[in-house]
């Protein structure tokens, strides 16, 4: 491998999601950099026993990237390693601004989404014709990052799409009221803590009782809400994408007996 900084999305905590690029390069590099809270030891099981291992969960970006920069410069290997994939709430843009100044070269390996694995272990399709074709993926302000007035969680639940929020259980109860301006009080949603990780638990229940269960539970981070109709059970209904009537350019149409 290139001695630069790969950039890897573990996925949302099974070792078994991670891709087979991200473990052929775990599985080879010199240096690790990892989000010690949020990614679990289980994934680090096949790296390298000389891997020189180092936990971020205690630094701040002035630490960790100046240590990407040192190794690389070592002629070294290193991956800097981040829960979930890349494209959500990973904070990468602030480290790409600085590795590129730097001129250290880099590449981004993208990973599994904690919304696909949850509604993967739903047994559940987020889009469901003539009921839901649109996935909302967002979350509300927080301590770390606050969200544009434009975003709303009330405005987007308008579109009563299948949504996906994260980092919101410390807000769950100001979260559901907005989602109930727009979604009636019967929508299911899964409330997916650590998904991915040995002690991941899952509760289906009504939009109502949202708040209620998360406080139940004493759920404050590590948590997923999807909110969505295709979550209930569905009535009989089909994609028109297989159906023996539609045709495309590698299918004909059937004959009707």
């Amino acid at each position: 491998m290139k001695s630069k900084v790969y950039i890897i999305g573990a996925g949302p905590g099974d070792p078994e999601l991670l891709t087979l690029k991200a473990y052929r390069i775990l599985c080879q590099a010199d240096v690790i950099l990892y989000a010690d809270s949020l990614v679990p030891k289980q994934i680090l099981q096949d790296v390298r026993d000389d891997a020189e291992l180092i936990r971020t969960g205690d630094k701040t970006l002035e630490e960790i990237v100046p240590l990407m920069i040192d190794r690389v410069r070592q002629n070294l290997t290193v991956v800097r390693l981040h829960s979930g994939d890349l494209t959500l709430y990973s904070a990468i843009a602030e480290q790409i601004k600085r590795l590129s100044e730097a001129e250290i070269p880099f590449e981004l390996i993208p990973g599994i989404s904690a919304f696909q694995a949850a509604a993967a272990k739903l047994q559940s399709e987020l889009t469901v014709p003539e009921l839901v074709q649109t996935i909302i993926l967002t979350r509300v302000s927080g301590q770390a990052s606050s969200v544009p007035d434009t975003e709303d969680l009330a405005s987007l639940a308008a579109h009563q799409a299948s949504l996906c929020l994260y980092l919101a259980a410390r807000h769950v109860e100001k979260s559901q009221a907005k989602l109930l301006e727009h979604y009636p009080p019967d929508t299911p949603v899964a409330i997916c803590f650590r998904i991915g990780w040995e002690d991941e638990q899952i509760w289906l229940v009504n939009l109502a009782d949202m708040a209620s269960v998360s406080q139940e539970n004493n759920l404050i981070r590590t948590t997923l809400y999807l909110i969505s109709p295709a979550l209930r059970k569905l009535p009989n209904t089909r994609s028109r994408l297989y159906h023996p009537e539609h045709s495309h350019l590698f299918r004909k149409p059937m004959k009707s007996l």
